[in-house]
C-alpha cells in the first residue's frame, strides 16, 4: 500500500467549502494532524506509475514549479484559516512526482511556507521523497538545515534490466550512494523503496537489491509488489504480450524472502509492506493514514481527510492554480464517511499493521470469521488484539475481505 499519497476511493460529488470548514472547525485540537504536499513534476514518466504526475513536455507553458508554489501557498492559507487555530502539525510529507526536482532551495522554501502558516509540534516528522539522481551531498545538507528530518529514496531495484523495465532513469548504485550522503548530512531516518516481482527479475536480482539496501545506514525499508495499473505504459506492454504479468506465487516467495532477509538484519515489520529497525523509525505520517487520523493534502490531485470528511483536489496543475487564484478551494470531489464506512476502513487498514485488529471493534459475525482464521494460523491473538501471522501477511487482503463479508451477511 503506497499510503503516503492518501489515496481514497468512492469519491463522488463536489464538496461545498462550508462543509469542509465545518469539519475542520469541529476537530479536537490535540488530535494528530498531518500535511501532505504533492509535487506533480517528473523528469520522465515511469511505465508502472499511475500517480498524478506530469513531465515538462506534457504541461508545456500551462504550469511550472513557480506557479505550483504560488498555488500551494494559497491552499495553505485557506487550510490554516479553516482549521482550528490550536492545531499543531505532527507530520509533513512532501511526495510526488519527484519533489527533489524542486531542488534543495525549492524544498526549503516549501517547508518555510508551511512554518509561516502552521505551528509544528516539537517532535514533528518532516519527510520528503527524492529521486536518487536529483540529489547530492549539498542537497541533503541543505534539507537537514531547513528542518527536514526524514528522507525517502526511490531505489526500486539494484538490477539494471529491472530498472529499465520499470523505466527508472537512475543508475543502480545511485540510490545507496544517496542514502550514505543523507546519513552523512545528519539524517537519522532514511527509507529505501523497493519494488519486487517486475517481469524479468530473478531471485538473484532480488538478493542483490537486498544486499545493497543492507549495505547502507537506513532504518526503514518499504517493499511493494509490482501492480500493473490500468492506463499505464506497463499495462499496455503486458496486454500486447511484450511482458508477462506478475505471478502471484513468485510475488509471495519474493515477499517471504524480503521479510526473511530484513528480519535477519535487525528490521521488523510494522505494516505489511514496511519494515523498520525500531519504533522511532516508523513513518508516523503513513501511520496516520492507516489509523484514519486527520491530514490535509495540498497540491494538484492531493487527498485530504478531516473529521470524517474526505475530499480530493483538482488534478491538473493549471486548473488547480486557476481555481485557487479565484479564491476557491480546488475541490474536485468528496466523500462523507458513515459509521459503517469508518468501520470497514478501520478493519481494512489496521489489520495490515503489527498492532492488529481490536476484537472489540468486530461484530459477532466478523469475530467468528476472524477466529476461524486464527484456527488456520493466519491470525494470532495478542491480548485483545488479532495480529496477522507471517503466513497471514501473504493472504492479508483475503483475510480482511472475508472478515468484512461475514459482517455484511450478518
Amino acid at each position: 500500500m503506497r499510503a503516503h499519497h492518501g489515496d481514497v476511493t468512492s469519491i463522488s460529488a463536489p464538496l461545498a467549502p462550508q462543509d469542509i470548514r465545518t469539519a475542520c472547525g469541529a476537530v479536537e485540537p490535540d488530535r494528530p494532524f498531518g500535511l501532505y504536499l504533492h509535487v506533480p513534476f517528473c523528469a520522465s514518466r515511469c511505465g508502472y506509475c499511475d500517480f498524478n504526475t506530469y513531465t515538462a513536455g506534457e504541461l508545456g507553458s500551462s504550469a511550472s514549479p513557480d506557479s505550483w508554489f504560488e498555488a500551494v501557498t494559497r491552499e495553505l492559507d485557506l487550510a490554516a484559516g479553516m482549521l482550528a487555530p490550536a492545531r499543531k502539525v505532527s507530520t509533513i510529507f512532501v511526495g510526488g512526482g519527484t519533489p527533489s526536482l524542486l531542488g534543495d532551495d525549492g524544498l526549503a522554501r516549501v517547508l518555510a511556507a508551511v512554518r509561516s502558516r502552521f505551528e509544528l509540534a516539537d517532535d514533528a516528522e518532516v519527510t520528503t521523497e527524492s529521486n536518487p539522481e536529483s540529489t547530492s551531498p549539498e542537497f541533503f545538507a541543505r534539507l537537514r538545515a531547513a528542518g527536514f528530518t526524514r528522507i525517502s529514496l526511490g531505489m526500486q531495484s539494484a538490477a539494471p534490466h529491472v530498472l529499465a523495465t520499470l523505466d527508472r532513469t537512475h543508475t543502480p548504485g545511485r540510490a545507496v550512494a544517496a542514502a550514505r550522503e543523507a546519513a552523512d548530512a545528519g539524517f537519522a531516518h532514511i527509507n529505501l523503496d523497493l519494488i519486487y516481482g517486475t517481469p524479468g527479475e530473478t531471485d538473484a536480482d532480488l538478493d542483490a537489491s537486498l544486499d545493497a539496501v543492507l549495505s547502507v545506514p537506513v532504518d526503514h525499508v518499504s517493499a511493494y509488489a509490482l501492480i500493473v495499473e490500468d492506463g499505464t505504459a506497463l499495462a499496455r506492454r503486458v496486454r500486447r504480450g511484450e511482458l508477462p504479468a506478475p505471478d502471484d506465487d513468485v510475488l509471495a516467495a519474493r515477499y517471504a524472502r524480503i521479510d526473511e532477509r530484513l528480519g535477519a538484519n535487525g528490521f521488523d515489520w510494522y505494516e505489511v509492506s514496511n519494515w523498520a529497525t525500531s519504533e522511532p523509525a516508523w513513518c508516523r505520517h503513513n501511520l496516520a493514514y492507516w489509523y484514519s487520523h486527520d491530514w490535509w493534502g495540498v497540491g494538484p490531485g492531493a487527498h485530504s481527510h478531516v473529521n470524517g470528511v474526505r475530499w480530493s483536489n483538482l488534478k491538473h496543475p493549471a486548473r488547480y492554480a486557476t481555481t485557487l487564484a479565484d479564491g476557491d478551494l480546488p475541490v474536485a470531489a468528496h466523500e462523507v464517511l458513515t459509521p459503517a464506512d469508518r468501520h470497514v476502513e478501520s478493519v481494512m487498514l489496521t489489520a495490515r499493521c503489527r498492532s492488529g485488529l481490536r476484537r472489540d471493534d468486530l461484530d459477532a459475525a466478523e469475530l467468528s470469521a476472524a477466529e476461524r482464521f486464527t484456527e488456520r494460523g493466519l491470525l494470532r491473538p495478542v491480548g485483545r488484539m488479532l495480529v496477522l501471522t507471517d503466513r497471514g501477511r501473504l493472504l492479508a487482503d483475503a483475510v480482511v475481505r472475508d472478515i468484512l463479508v461475514a459482517g455484511e451477511r450478518s
